[in-house]
């Protein structure tokens, strides 16, 4: 299949085509980097061959480009969009981010060879002796609501990549659907406590964060460390500053200093952000494994937890 419908023609747009063009982009090829940003309606003409969903996935998936681009000012439906296309055409999707020099992997890649080592074996293990117990939560969410064991959401990995997080489901079916019908304009983090979409089983895993288990799938794959900063859904992602973007660039965690510090008590994205841009400065071996213990009682006493 040609996709040559990619290469736009250079006409200027009338009124009423600028209003039919709903998922308005800009591409720009660098090597096999395909560079995905906002369109600027005057300047730029609409890719109308790309506005059917299916149609982006089959020029991706025959294009010879080997990773996408994604600009976070698309916003956070162009985005999952994009994200989706590319996970069906087999192309790894980044989120474009500023750099961040002081990394622990740059700074100590020693200590960072073994705390990767201590990721993979510990969630291997984690993963064998708490298999039964990962098997009766599995048939209990599947017994206790229509729908799918697990909840699968884009999260914005290290250097920006696009993963998807794995949860037991907590909510009903397509939740995702309703997610701003619920938050509504709300600032910072987006977590309600009394959320209605998730169900009663749902409460009580959330309470103990039995929901987050089966990230240790995601530790395996490399997509997420034991320890990290937050894994930042997209959105959130696409309302954090430019300057703290900088944080994208290392490889989240399922527990890290804002769910041993503060967890729900504390929503304000920009104050996460500094608190995961803090660790990052100070990181060791011996401060993970002080925030894995440290996790243990929070998790048991539900703090934070909704």
């Amino acid at each position: 299949m040609s996709i040559s419908p990619i290469a736009p023609s250079t006409k200027k747009l009338t009124h009423e085509q600028k209003q039919s063009c709903p998922h308005s982009c800009m591409l720009k090829w660098r090597q096999d980097k395909l560079l995905v940003r906002r369109r600027n309606l005057d300047n730029h003409p609409c890719l109308t061959t790309l506005e059917n969903d299916q149609r982006l996935t089959e020029c991706l998936k025959h294009s010879p480009v080997k990773l996408v681009s994604l600009d976070y000012e698309l916003g956070e439906t162009q985005l999952k969009r994009w994200a989706d296309a590319c996970e069906q055409a087999g192309k790894p999707v980044f989120l474009r981010i500023p750099s961040l020099r002081e990394l622990p992997r740059k700074r100590r890649p020693l200590n960072w060879f073994i705390k990767r080592i201590i990721d993979g074996l510990a969630a291997s293990f984690l993963l064998i002796v708490l298999s039964p117990i990962l098997l009766l939560l599995a048939f209990l969410v599947r017994m206790s609501s229509p729908g799918p064991i697990f909840f699968k959401q884009w999260r914005i990995g290290k250097r920006g990549r696009f993963f998807r997080i794995l949860k037991f489901r907590t909510m009903v079916v397509d939740a995702e659907k309703l997610h701003h019908q619920v938050m509504g304009d709300m600032p910072g983090l987006h977590k309600c406590k009394d959320d209605p979409r998730v169900t009663p089983l749902g409460l009580w895993l959330r309470k103990y964060s039995l929901d987050e288990l089966p990230q240790l799938i995601n530790v395996l794959r490399g997509e997420l460390s034991l320890v990290g900063p937050r894994p930042w859904a997209l959105y959130d992602a696409v309302r954090i500053s430019p300057e703290g973007k900088r944080r994208l660039n290392a490889r989240p965690g399922i527990t890290g200093s804002w769910q041993v510090e503060a967890r729900s008590t504390l929503l304000d994205l920009e104050t996460i952000n500094h608190w995961d841009l803090d660790y990052l400065r100070r990181w060791s071996v011996r401060q993970d494994l002080m925030l894995l213990l440290r996790t243990v009682p929070k998790v048991l006493s539900s703090f934070g937890a909704y």
